[in-house]
C-alpha cells in the first residue's frame, strides 16, 4: 500500500511499490462547459455495473441524483444561482451571463438569452488524493493504490467496516444498504489498465471530463484558466490540482467558476489522518514515561 507520507511531495504509485509505474493519470473537469446531460453519470453506470438511485426528484433541483454515492460514482451538481449572486461572483455589475431561453420576462423576447440567473454545472467524482485517508484506515487492504496512481476499492476484500466513509475528507466514499459495502469511482481501472479512455469521459459531449497524464492535465488547466481570465471571467480557478494542499494534490482536479462551497466542496480539503505520525509519536513518549514512572515506583518501593 506504501507509507502514504505527508512528508513532502509524493509520487503515490511509485510510493506504494510500483518502481517501474507509468505516468499519473486522472481527470480535470471543466465546470465552464459543462451542459447537466449526465451523459457521464449513464456511462459510469452502464460499464461498472452500478444500480440506480431510485431516480427520486429532490423538489429542489432539476437534479434527481443529489450527490456521490455508493451508487452515483458520478454526479452532475445543477446549481441555479440568482442574478445577484451570480454577479456578485464575478465582481461586476452588468448583466454578462449567458443563461437559455424561457418565461417571457418584461423587455425581452423569448429567444433572447436569460440575464436573471446562471447555471453552474459540475460532474463530481472522487479525487484520488495524493494522500489517501481512506487507504491509511482500512484494514483488510480492500483500497490499495493502482500503478496508475488512482484509489480503487477491491469489493470481494471489503468487510463494509466503515472505516474509509469519514476518513475521506470529500465525502466521496459510501456503503451499499444491502450488503454495507464500499463503493466509489476505480477511474475505470480496468479501462485503462487496457489503454482506453474512462466511460465518463468517453462520454462526455463536451469535453468537460478530459483524461489524460496528471501533469499534463494541470498545464492544460492553467492555459484554460488564463484563456477564460483574459475573455472577462475572473471568477474561473482551479480546484484540487495544488499539490501543496491538504491533500497533496488531487487525480481529480476541476475549473470551477465560484468559490468551492457553492459546488459543495470543501474549501481546504485536508486527509483526516495528517496526524498520525505525530499521534502515535506522542502516544509512544507517553508510554515511556508511564513504564518509567512504574519502574521507579516499583524501584523506589523496594530500597
Amino acid at each position: 500500500m506504501g507509507s502514504n507520507s505527508l512528508y513532502g511531495p509524493l509520487d503515490p504509485a511509485p510510493d506504494a511499490g510500483y518502481p517501474d509505474a507509468p505516468p499519473r493519470m486522472g481527470f480535470f473537469t471543466d465546470t465552464s462547459v459543462c451542459i447537466g446531460c449526465k451523459a457521464c453519470e449513464v456511462a459510469c453506470k452502464e460499464w461498472n455495473g452500478v444500480p440506480d438511485d431510485g431516480f427520486d426528484l429532490l423538489g429542489s433541483s432539476y437534479d434527481n441524483t443529489g450527490g456521490l454515492s455508493a451508487n452515483s460514482w458520478r454526479h452532475v451538481a445543477f446549481i441555479e444561482q440568482p442574478a445577484v449572486d451570480a454577479l456578485a461572483a464575478a465582481g461586476t455589475t452588468g448583466p454578462q451571463f449567458l443563461g437559455m431561453p424561457g418565461k417571457d420576462l418584461p423587455g425581452r423576447t423569448l429567444d433572447a438569452p436569460r440575464t436573471d440567473f446562471r447555471w453552474l454545472m459540475m460532474s463530481n467524482v472522487c479525487k484520488h488524493c495524493t494522500h489517501a485517508g481512506c487507504l491509511d484506515v482500512c484494514p483488510t487492504g480492500a483500497l490499495f493504490r493502482t500503478e496508475f496512481g488512482t484509489v480503487v476499492v477491491q469489493e470481494d476484500i471489503c468487510n463494509g467496516c466503515g472505516y474509509c466513509v469519514p476518513a475521506c475528507p470529500y465525502g466521496v466514499i459510501d456503503r451499499r444498504e444491502d450488503d454495507g459495502r464500499a463503493w466509489k469511482c476505480t477511474l475505470c481501472y480496468d479501462r485503462i489498465g487496457d489503454g482506453l479512455t474512462p466511460a465518463c469521459a468517453q462520454a462526455c459531449p463536451t469535453q468537460s471530463i478530459q483524461y489524460g497524464e496528471l501533469d499534463e492535465l494541470r498545464g492544460r488547466a492553467r492555459e484554460r484558466v488564463e484563456r477564460l481570465r483574459g475573455q472577462g471571467v475572473t471568477e474561473a480557478r482551479l480546484y484540487g490540482h495544488d499539490p501543496e494542499d491538504g491533500v497533496g494534490g488531487d487525480g481529480a482536479f476541476f475549473l470551477l467558476l465560484d468559490e468551492p462551497e457553492v459546488y459543495g466542496l470543501p474549501p481546504d480539503p485536508v486527509v483526516s489522518t495528517r496526524d498520525l505520525p505525530a499521534m502515535w509519536k506522542r502516544a509512544g513518549l507517553a508510554g515511556l514515561a508511564m513504564a518509567a514512572a512504574v519502574a521507579v515506583s516499583f524501584l523506589g518501593g523496594r530500597s
